[in-house]
């Protein structure tokens, strides 16, 4: 057999034979404090069980890690499945979406699930982690992962093998004596069940939450926060996934695959227009709005939502008129800096607030005000001399992150305020019980968008994105249940049409970079989507935002 050299983190080299297992090196590895749950294998992340072919580097997954934290939840979502068919093999387990550090779970049947059986649905995980059992992965023919697949009740899994040309299917499962279970692998997972043993399951609505650790402290179940706001939206758009009968990734390839997707994207964008159209009507309701804040996470769509909400207000008789927080910089020189010595551009203290208020108490008061521009390359504001004055009316539209808190607007009476928080909520799952990550949407966008107009590689941009996100928990999260109104950008077509711009530039990430551990999870979450051409996406559709051809100037 073969020898290949392993090369470690602390620059220690081994020569074993070819296809060793990780579990087989461990006593190789650096000392860490932390509890080992997977592998990095020239940066990508591998289960403990799985082979090494080639000669490689490789570092620990810790708990108490971002990839820690993905394998961990990941493999409780596992035992979850397995346990849900164990004790109701009739009812099909259905995730819905994340909610803070939980998940949302519910049975496909008429009746909600009792108290009384989530208790024996925790009786049971946690039986599974008290017997320690091996978690394999491995390759089984096509027959038989749709054999497996349909003894297990997961149609919509058997469903997603219609749409992939391939002999074999990669495969999670464990083999206890009183539960056979395999799911289609998503990613990897723990070797062995024994360590997940930290979690809660708490009754919500009419299912209940698979609530679990945050990557910083893996050792206790997140706090719980509720976002009634959030859960409703969520819950509006998956009964209308519902109705439209797009649920999964399965069932959207299958749309692709008859033709029918045309008629399917007139029905999404329709369907947003007139979630946007009831928000301009309550705006309208209110009557005494004068100032519109749009805020969202990185990639929600932001721009173009303001766009269309302008679109809207002037169809019920408002003349809009849009403030850019931009031109509200406080420069360079007074710019704060994050603990790494960087210009933190995200906080608050980055506006000049009390310029920006004492202009809208000024516009509100109908006085003409000389509005700022800022220079980013100099890190300078100036003035060009253009002014703003509003009339009757008139109504100011404001994006940016930080609208949703009113330590931006304090001189502003609330009453004058309408606060739209924007998310990209997909409703998709890729079966009844893997999810789509909304964060993934989201990132999905801004790769494609930071490629198609900024010049920058797949990997700059996931490089970045765990600081992007640090800006969103501190500046935008804490504020979502203060908002007005939430509005949903997601477009249940759109993952098939970012795939095609998304693909080469995520393949173009070397396996000597860090950001390909990343690469390789969001190729594989693109893989189960068939592609859909970009001809077909109205120009006035949020999804040019990233991938151009929009009627919009932005």
């Amino acid at each position: 057999m073969n020898n290949i050299t392993l090369t470690f983190t602390d620059g220690k080299k081994i020569d074993v034979s070819a296809r060793i297992r990780g579990k087989d090196i461990l006593d190789k590895l650096p000392p860490h404090d932390g509890t080992l749950i997977a592998l990095k294998v020239n940066n990508k992340v591998v289960s403990l069980c799985r082979p090494i072919r080639v000669s490689s580097r490789i570092e620990g997954v810790y708990l108490g890690t971002k990839d820690g934290a993905y394998v961990y939840r990941r493999s409780l979502s596992f035992i979850l499945t397995a346990a849900a068919h164990k004790l109701f093999p009739n009812d099909r387990l259905l995730i819905a979406h994340s909610l803070g550090y939980s998940y949302y779970y519910t049975l496909d049947r008429e009746q909600p699930i009792t108290s009384e059986e989530i208790a024996a649905l925790k009786a049971e995980m946690l039986s599974i982690v008290k017997k320690d059992i091996p978690i394999t992965t491995q390759h089984i023919s096509y027959e038989e992962a749709i054999e497996s697949f349909q003894r297990l009740n997961m149609p919509e899994t058997a469903k997603q093998l219609q749409y992939r040309c391939s002999d074999y299917v990669l495969v999670n499962s464990f083999n206890d004596d009183a539960n056979r279970f395999c799911d289609i692998y998503f990613g990897s997972l723990v070797d062995s069940t024994g360590v997940l043993s930290v979690f809660e399951l708490q009754q919500y609505d009419e299912g209940f939450l698979l609530r679990f650790p945050t990557a910083e402290k893996p050792e206790e179940v997140a706090p719980f926060e509720d976002l009634p706001k959030i859960f409703e939206i969520f819950k509006r758009y998956k009964t209308w996934g519902k109705l439209v009968h797009v649920t999964s990734a399965a069932s959207l390839n299958e749309i692709v695959s008859r033709k029918k997707i045309n008629d399917f994207i007139d029905i999404c964008e329709t369907y947003q227009m007139q979630n946007y159209a009831a928000v301009a009507k309550q705006i309208h309701d209110r009557g005494n709005v004068k100032v519109v804040l749009i805020a969202g996470p990185s990639s929600s769509g932001k721009t173009t939502s303001a766009f269309k909400m302008a679109l809207h207000l002037r169809s019920i008789g408002y003349t809009p008129k849009t403030l850019s927080l931009d031109s509200y910089y406080v420069g360079r020189d007074k710019n704060p800096k994050d603990e790494n010595g960087n210009y933190d551009y995200e906080c608050l203290e980055a506006l000049d607030v009390e310029l920006l208020n004492q202009n809208l108490v000024d516009l509100f008061a109908g006085k003409e005000v000389e509005m700022p521009s800022y220079n980013f390359d100099l890190g300078q504001r100036y003035y060009t001399g253009e002014t703003m004055k509003l009339e009757q009316t008139d109504i100011l539209i404001v994006e940016g992150i930080h609208g949703l808190n009113d330590k931006l607007t304090p001189l502003i009476k609330p009453e004058y305020k309408f606060k739209i928080y924007l998310s990209a909520l997909t409703q998709l799952n890729f079966d009844d019980h893997n999810r789509v990550p909304t964060s993934d949407n989201r990132l999905i966008r801004r790769i494609v968008r930071d490629a198609n107009f900024r010049g920058k590689s797949a990997a700059g941009t996931i490089g970045m994105w765990d600081s992007v996100q640090r800006g969103e928990r501190l500046h935008i999260f804490p504020f979502q249940n203060s908002a007005d109104a939430v509005l949903n950008t997601a477009l249940d077509y759109e993952i098939p049409v970012l795939k095609i711009y998304a693909e080469p530039k995520l393949r173009a990430v070397k396996p000597t970079e860090p950001e390909y551990t990343e690469a390789c999870r969001l190729l594989n979450f693109l893989s189960h989507f068939n592609a859909i051409s970009s001809d077909y996406v109205p120009k006035q559709s949020l999804v040019r935002e990233f991938i151009g051809g929009s009627s919009f100037k932005y």
